[in-house]
């Protein structure tokens, strides 16, 4: 089975805790907005994490892909966690699915950053997605460290779950993160499901395997009575009526039309109701809805529904609890998840989720509790669910209730706990096997 860290408190001289580590975040920079290109979940989840290991003494190096001319080459993103910006390839263009030809350009960049420090600076490695897994294994094996590896997203649940009309995950990424997972030291998945996929789809070692559960930020996202009025005119939205929001990257895998097609389901079994409803779509073209950009925009045309449908670009700072305060339900019908910080972030703000039973939502959202799941993406189960809970004051204030508690149960530091944690364990065994080898290595020269 695979070992469930639920953030014990960090003891210090109980563990071999890092003081240093290098954290490998090729695609996609901590410091990119979330919502829009390859910045999502993964982004908010690296840069709070790095914060709080900071906090807790680890310093934090961070190397990302070169994007900008406009960025020096390294930045201070707070005191204790810096990032290195990597030269590898053109500084735009290059899409993800063209980022493994610049591997070999951006090892080169990590392991000379690494030789112009003295010897030991960085006694582990954690990479995030498969393509940093690739330059982690490398660099583990130069540096004579640990690697730790979260995937974030696994190509072969997402190529059994696949969108209508998106893109397969290629055939080279399924290689890359079996190579990755074999390779490893340690393997950190977001929630038992994704740890189940890594064991089963992939063939991982359980004792390898340890569930550490994303957080939110529990300051930032928090319930405002009677903040829904005041967030609603601050972004324009209408003070009357529900709504349903969604939040995130605009691509297929995210599934954005299916509730723009129940809302149009909505107007054919409840008109009355479908008057009352507007949907906000927070976010920017990603993935392969780079192919298509205007796509919603013209669904809700051919839909008749255009005049239901708010389109908002990714928010930030303090907008983005604002429009989860605005809305009456957050919908998240993804059709996979490894975690679902969106729904997450929502609820702690105190608006019941409406999600797709899939991947790591069932653990994000608590079902009847904290939102309500939905198996498949039917826009008519969709219209059901909507249709049921927007009338329902009554209800949807004991899911709003719901779903702060279930909120308080996940916090960044309680995720950082568990990653040292896991750093412990790796950091002991592998110099445990270091100390095998030698004492191997003596005992065969005095028995010569």
């Amino acid at each position: 089975m695979a070992r469930m860290h639920t953030g014990v408190g960090r003891q210090r001289g109980a563990r071999p805790w890092p003081r240093r580590i290098a954290t490998v975040s090729v695609h996609t920079s901590p410091l990119h907005q979330p919502g829009t290109g390859d910045a999502g979940g993964m982004n908010v989840y690296i840069l709070e994490v790095a914060r709080r290991l900071a906090a807790a003494g680890v310093e934090v190096e961070i190397f990302t892909r070169a994007t900008s001319g406009d960025l020096p080459p390294v930045v201070e993103m707070t005191p204790g966690v810096h990032v290195r910006h990597v030269p590898s390839g053109p500084l735009e263009g290059l899409t993800k699915e063209e980022l493994p030809g610049q591997l070999c350009a951006f090892t080169a960049g990590v392991l000379r950053a690494e030789a112009a420090r003295a010897p030991g600076h960085y006694e582990l490695i954690h990479s995030h997605y498969w393509l940093s897994g690739q330059v982690g294994w490398l660099a583990k094996e130069r540096w004579g460290v640990p690697l730790v590896h979260t995937a974030h997203t696994l190509a072969k649940v997402k190529n059994a779950q696949l969108a209508a009309g998106d893109r397969p995950e290629p055939k080279a990424r399924v290689i890359g993160e079996e190579q990755v997972v074999a390779e490893a030291d340690r393997l950190v998945a977001n929630t038992k499901v994704e740890a189940g996929d890594l064991i089963d789809r992939y063939d991982a070692d359980p004792t390898r395997v340890s569930v550490v559960e994303p957080g939110v930020d529990l300051d930032r996202f928090r319930p405002l009575p009677g903040a829904a009025a005041a967030a609603r005119r601050r972004l324009g939205l209408p003070e009357r009526g529900y709504v349903v929001a969604f939040v995130g990257r605009i691509q297929p895998l995210k599934a954005p039309d299916v509730l723009i097609r129940a809302v149009a389901e909505l107007r054919e079994r409840d008109p009355e109701l479908a008057r009352e409803v507007t949907v906000v779509i927070c976010g920017g073209p990603s993935g392969s809805g780079l192919d298509r950009p205007t796509a919603l925009i013209e669904l809700t045309a051919s839909l008749g529904v255009a005049d239901r449908v708010r389109f908002l670009p990714p928010q930030t700072g303090d907008d983005l609890p604002a429009l989860y305060r605005a809305a009456d339900l957050v919908a998240v019908p993804s059709y996979n998840e490894s975690f679902g910080l969106v729904a997450l972030e929502a609820q702690a703000c105190g608006t019941p989720v409406v999600a797709a039973a899939v991947g790591g939502l069932v653990t994000a959202v608590r079902d009847e509790n904290s939102g309500v799941l939905v198996d498949g993406h039917d826009p008519a189960d969709w219209a059901r669910a909507l249709g049921r809970l927007l009338p329902d004051r009554a209800r949807r204030a004991e899911l709003a209730l719901g779903a702060t508690r279930h909120a308080r149960n996940f916090s960044w530091d309680r995720t950082v706990s568990g990653l040292l944690a896991v750093y412990g364990e790796a950091i002991a065994e592998h110099r445990a096997r270091l100390a095998s080898e030698l004492a191997g290595g003596s005992a065969l020269t005095c028995s010569r």
